[in-house]
């Protein structure tokens, strides 16, 4: 019986696609916790290069990159628009329903 691919490198191959990687940040940022959200793009970051090749499309310093991404980070709005820039993406804004009551 053929092994089946580990996770992460099946995530890895996947995110390499950039509809699907979209969808993966999309689908991550509507989550209620923005912790989800960073790790989706550490994620991509991961698998459309590294830290270092993002941060030189970016134009964001390496250091700061691997700060902000990490499990501690807390990236700033700027420093978001410019990684997804990188990847081809933006933030977006969309109405949602609002509670009634």
């Amino acid at each position: 019986m053929p092994r089946s691919a580990p996770y992460d490198d099946l995530l890895m191959d996947m995110l390499k696609d950039e509809e699907r990687t979209v969808a993966y940040l999309d689908a991550a940022l509507g989550e209620q916790d923005p912790k989800v959200f960073l790790v989706a793009l550490r994620n991509v970051t991961q698998a459309q290069g590294d830290i270092a090749k993002i941060a030189a499309r970016s134009g964001l310093n390496r250091e700061s990159l691997y700060r902000a991404l990490s499990e501690k980070g807390n990236p700033s709005v700027q420093t978001l628009a410019a990684v997804l820039g990188a990847l081809g993406a933006r933030l977006g804004v969309a109405r949602m329903e609002r509670p009634t009551g």
